[in-house]
């Protein structure tokens, strides 16, 4: 047994037409995962599987702090994730992941989503992480090496605005 296969959602045998998943994505996920934007963290998911017809609505709630490296000083830091995101998933032929739904044989049935809980928490993290401290020295260090010519341009602009 795989250590993502408790991350798999049997869509063909559901009894009821919504169901629930809870499950905690911690340190050992996202080794498991092995993507390369989140190496460490802890997550509560809640995932929501609606029955429609010919389709599968998957609600996925993610809420937590993943670790990722500060861009400026390069020390992890905590990022907080707080997100909603959905999932629309047909039975069909073959395997087929456009991003905006998923197509799952239907012989198997299932989905596995760990990857998609992974990709929803890497999309929150902003492009730019950057440590409050660092950020304000960023910032600081960043004014004093503006060219005063182009303050005065800039003063020239916004005078005409």
């Amino acid at each position: 047994m795989g250590k993502l296969d408790g991350y798999k959602v049997d869509l063909k045998d559901m009894t009821t037409d919504t169901v629930s998943y809870c499950w905690k994505a911690d340190n050992d996920f996202f080794s498991a995962v092995q993507g390369s934007e989140i190496k460490q963290g802890m997550l509560d998911v809640t995932l929501r599987v609606k029955r429609t017809s010919g389709a599968y609505e998957l609600e996925f709630q993610l809420q937590g702090e993943v670790e990722v490296t500060c861009d400026r000083c390069l020390e992890s830091m905590g990022q907080p994730i707080d997100a909603f995101c959905t999932l629309r998933v047909v039975m069909g032929e073959d395997f087929v992941d456009d991003g905006d739904v998923v197509v799952v044989p239907e012989r198997e049935g299932a989905i596995n989503v760990a990857w998609n809980i992974y990709e929803f928490a890497a999309l929150q993290i902003p492009l730019r992480h950057v440590h409050p401290d660092c950020e304000v020295l960023s910032d600081s260090s960043e004014e004093e090496r503006i060219d005063p010519r182009w303050a005065d341009l800039k003063k020239l602009v916004n005078n005409k605005q």
